[in-house]
């Protein structure tokens, strides 16, 4: 007969204990229940289920704060924390020390059972390979990733797994869904957090210059190499460097990234010293290496290397529910920006912004409410001040209805255009619309120069001279 195995249940609510507890025991489980963490702690102690299910928020300290004790204790033991409200940090802080798994209440009521036999099934296995290896060290860290879904959910269970570790991580979605985000979370949460965080873009780099940019050059390496130049591997050593885009790195850069990746070192471009470096690579993509590695456009060798870990975040659209919660979130960075009271949604506007389906992804939904900000006129944002996504015939851009903007002609959109320099004397209208169709173009491409220069039409050299001139008149106007 195999031998019963023991659950430990333990929050504050007398009612959810008994019904957790009716839910769970059978002949094969035994459930033991605690309202209090420090009672729980003994109880663990004495007893040493096989499974701790704790609430969150007990006393008279936390249930991170028992996880942490416990696992202490007993390195092998699998704690399950509940709670009704999860934070970000807090989810991933508890995957770091070590939790088995993160659970909001409100999903309970359809999964307690699945969770803890997954769990028990885990424990038993763990028994049997001794193999599982704790984390112990809780560091806070500021919270910047905002989600309150399933799938964001998943996404922070992953950072916390993966922060504990020096593996190489690839992080994959959309443009615009928060991608850097995800690896600075990752750095903030690893041992090497209080080392240099560096990220480049590596469309965003001419191809003649990647390869310096990363590793450096020595002076009279080439045309224009006036000094030394120390890289990006040399600038970061110990910490982590991201990098974005990495599907539109050169197959000759590549080949040199894969040396760093398997021996770590490297050489200055012109250089024959080997320089030796440690950096965790954290990279990022939204295209689909495994097809760039069949049409042989990236070295599958250096594709394996860099998937070790993937962590994939679903688009925005597919997360309709955090829409609510980044919209407060962004509207609160609105605020304590320009040292404003924070402008608050109506429930209609709301409504209008899960409605749409943000091709655009998080950037597009931040970049939406700071263009609303800028043009609200009272401190609640109403569907009109939100033209994007909507059909209120009364919400308008440029004087005409949003449902209308989306069969503009070309001759339409220049009409539009005079008359709002009609409007507005003091507005430059070609400088205007050369600078704003260029950041729009950046934005629409995830800054990916050689797709933005192409959706312009112009050369990729003459669209860094418009960001070259863009930045020099933002800097004027600071």
């Amino acid at each position: 007969m195999a031998k019963q195995q023991t659950i430990l249940v333990v929050d504050r609510d007398s009612d959810f204990l008994d019904w957790a507890k009716n839910q769970l025991e059978s002949s094969k489980i035994r459930v033991l229940v605690e309202d209090s963490a420090d009672a729980a702690y003994k109880t663990f102690c004495m007893e040493e289920p096989e499974l701790v299910m704790a609430e969150s928020n007990l006393h008279p300290f936390t249930g991170l704060e028992l996880l942490v004790r416990i696992r202490k204790h007993s390195p092998n033991a699998l704690v399950v924390l509940m709670s009704a409200f999860g934070t970000t940090q807090s989810v991933i802080e508890a995957m770091k020390v070590g939790a088995f798994d993160y659970v909001r209440k409100e999903q309970l009521p359809f999964n307690l059972k699945v969770v803890a036999d997954s769990a028990l099934q885990a424990s038993a296995e763990l028994k049997a390979a001794n193999t599982f290896k704790p984390q112990l060290t809780v560091e806070q860290h500021k919270d910047e990733i905002v989600g309150r879904s399933e799938a964001m959910q998943q996404v922070f269970k992953m950072i916390g797994r993966v922060a504990g570790s020096d593996a190489a991580a690839m992080v994959t979605g959309e443009s615009g869904s928060g991608k850097e985000l995800v690896a600075v979370a990752i750095h903030n949460y690893s041992a090497r957090s209080n080392k240099t965080f560096l990220a480049i873009n590596c469309a965003a780099i001419p191809e003649n210059l990647l390869e310096s940019e990363l590793f450096g050059h020595e002076k009279g390496a080439f045309t224009g190499a006036t000094a030394q130049r120390i890289g990006r591997f040399e600038q970061c050593n110990k910490g982590t460097l991201f990098l974005d885009e990495i599907g539109e790195m050169p197959l000759q850069v590549q080949s040199k990234l894969l040396r760093v990746l398997q021996e770590g070192e490297f050489s200055r471009v012109g250089g024959n010293e080997t320089l030796h470096t440690d950096v965790r690579i954290i990279c990022a993509t939204n295209r689909n290496l495994e097809e760039e590695v069949a049409k042989r456009t990236f070295r599958d060798d250096l594709f394996y290397r860099l998937n070790v870990v993937r962590i994939h975040i679903p688009p925005l659209r597919q997360r309709s529910e955090d829409i609510r919660l980044l919209s407060e979130y962004f509207l609160q960075k609105i605020a304590n920006r320009s040292h404003s009271p924070r402008l608050k949604l109506s429930e209609e506007a709301v409504r209008v912004l899960e409605a749409y389906p943000w091709p655009g992804n998080v950037r597009e939904l931040e970049n939406t409410l700071q263009r609303a900000a800028v043009l609200s006129t009272a401190d609640t944002l109403l569907p009109k001040d939100i033209p994007l996504g909507t059909t209120d015939p009364e919400a308008t851009i440029g004087g005409v209805s949003a449902g209308e903007t989306r069969e503009l002609t070309k001759d339409n959109a220049v009409e539009i255009l005079f008359n709002a320099a009609v409007q507005d004397p003091s507005l430059a209208i070609l400088p205007w619309i050369e600078r704003e169709f260029t950041l729009r173009a950046m934005q629409k491409t995830g800054d990916n120069q050689v797709r933005a220069a192409k959706l312009l039409g112009i050369t990729r050299a003459t669209l860094r001279k418009r960001l070259d001139r863009n930045s020099a008149v933002s800097d004027e106007a600071e």
